[in-house]
């Protein structure tokens, strides 16, 4: 039975672990900074050029509810899109099993579409759903849904010849086959895709707010970059880059508990 205390020393002991398998990066993370925070001021180079961590995270402290407002529209707008570009991804990928004749129709539209650059993708949305947070979804969603797409359906078929045999054996459906079987099979391929992912849709929703919104983490780090204010354009850049660690991991968490965790409890 798992009590409470029986948790507690189990998140403790992960969390020991975890500690003993990063040390390496969090040291040498710290030592960067260190590194940084003594080079800036031995070479006296001016704020305005390169801040030290200190003054960057001083200026995160003081602006946090300034910075983490803007985050949270950026991230909602991420979120929503990164949502969205699955639902796509899937559905396409779905389509494009059941019928081959779409999938050669299709899928060089998606290639097409892919190989766009997001900052010319970005001011057409905005020209086309306005400055609200529609055109940060649609961008994000397209960031992030081609790895997907392309990594579902690599998924979908990758079952062995012998699953298909036996599926054929057992007279089931194509439906059938796909819900039981292909499914499961391509979980580990979307997993991986969704961690790449996730900080595209941050990506995508950031560069949408960098052509036109009146919100977000996007406008504020351009705002800074037209005031020269280094300061908080670093500050920006660095809780962007934290939610999207942190989102990461939120994708890291969902799938242990997708693929390892079921196996655990078999086991």
């Amino acid at each position: 039975m798992n009590t409470p205390s029986h948790l507690h020393n189990r998140f403790l002991t992960r969390a020991a672990l975890s500690l003993q398998e990063n040390w390496p990066s969090i040291a040498l993370f710290a030592l960067g900074l260190l590194i940084w925070q003594y080079a800036v001021a031995f070479l006296q180079i001016p704020q305005y050029l390169l801040p030290t961590p200190s003054e960057i995270f001083l200026r995160i402290w003081k602006e946090r509810w300034l910075l983490w407002s803007n985050l949270s529209i950026t991230m909602i707008a991420a979120i929503a899109g990164f949502f969205l570009g699955f639902l796509i991804a899937v559905g396409l990928g779905t389509l494009f099993v059941f019928s081959r004749t779409a999938a050669r129709a299709l899928m060089p539209w998606t290639i097409i579409i892919r190989t766009i650059p997001i900052l010319a993708i970005a001011p057409l949305m905005t020209i086309w759903l306005g400055f609200g947070i529609a055109p940060k979804i649609a961008v994000a969603a397209l960031a992030c849904f081609f790895p997907i797409l392309i990594n579902f359906y690599r998924g979908l078929g990758s079952i062995s010849r012998e699953i298909g045999e036996l599926l054929s054996l057992v007279n089931a459906s194509r439906v059938q086959g796909l819900i039981h079987v292909r499914i499961f099979a391509a979980m580990p391929f979307t997993f991986a895709a969704l961690k790449i992912s996730s900080g595209l849709a941050v990506v995508g929703a950031i560069v949408a707010e960098f052509t036109g919104a009146n919100l977000g983490i996007g406008t504020l780090i351009v705002t800074a970059g037209y005031q020269q204010d280094a300061v908080m354009l670093f500050a920006g850049i660095i809780v962007s880059c934290i939610a999207s660690v942190l989102f990461y991991y939120v994708v890291v968490a969902a799938e242990k508990l997708c693929l390892y965790w079921p196996e655990a409890r078999m086991g």
